[in-house]
């Protein structure tokens, strides 16, 4: 039996952009609207959860409308090839609607809610669904105390992290789509990345990428920079 090689990629804000998903960054983002301050951190939570609940249950409603498209779609049928993990900076849930089987949250995901007082306490962790996308004001999870998104605000710890450092380091191939690597701690994932395995990365806008390794560049958005993926990755064999 064949054992096939180890695919890891990371992917950013870029590929869910593609799918119509508004993004926290870009120009025109969500952070121009709304204050990082009050709906992503700890003390904007305390300040005031209901604005927050209101903001999270506004993003969730994209879900829906939201479709995957030609990245995840061919990351996913990708693994037929390749033993695929994908780690995603992403809150949604469109690699998983696309197929991949393995797909890693380093920012939380959207469709989960769980304990205000213990966040990762999988006990208290509740998943909605297409029918049910809003949390009531003051609602509580099972500790009793109230139900916030499953979302990693800025001055939280990253859950996953090492988790997905495991997975880098033990990578054949290592890919990025779709993201600036600016955001840390994730952008420092590449230099998990064994030396001897190649590295890619698509994005239709130069990235600085914070390592001295070479890197092949594929300069496309997602949607046709993969589909150039899987065809280079056929040519090295």
């Amino acid at each position: 039996m064949i054992m096939k090689k180890k695919l890891v990629v990371l992917t950013g804000a870029g590929i869910s952009a593609e799918s119509g998903f508004e993004t926290f960054r870009d120009t025109g983002g969500l952070w121009e609207k709304y204050p990082v301050e009050q709906v992503a951190t700890p003390e904007g939570w305390l300040r005031d959860p209901d604005l927050v609940t209101d903001f999270y249950n506004g993003l969730r409603k994209q879900l829906p409308t939201a479709q995957p498209n030609a990245g995840h779609l061919v990351l996913a049928e990708m693994e037929q090839d390749y033993d695929v993990t994908v780690i995603t900076q992403n809150v949604d849930d469109l690699h998983e609607r696309a197929g991949s089987h393995r797909v890693i949250h380093l920012h939380g995901e959207l469709m989960r809610v769980c304990s205000s007082r213990d966040p990762d306490n999988p006990r208290c962790w509740e998943t909605l669904t297409a029918d049910r996308l809003e949390v009531r004001h003051g609602e509580k999870a099972k500790d009793g105390s109230l139900l916030r998104p499953w979302i990693v605000w800025f001055g939280e710890a990253v859950p996953n992290l090492d988790i997905a450092a495991r997975e880098v380091e033990q990578a054949d191939i290592f890919a990025v789509i779709g993201s600036s690597l600016n955001v840390y701690p994730a952008a420092g994932l590449i230099r998990y990345a064994p030396a001897d395995s190649p590295v890619f990365v698509i994005d239709p806008k130069p990235v600085r990428v914070p390592t001295r390794r070479e890197v092949e560049v594929i300069q496309e958005v997602a949607s046709k920079g993969v589909p150039l993926l899987r065809d280079r990755l056929k040519q090295l064999g």
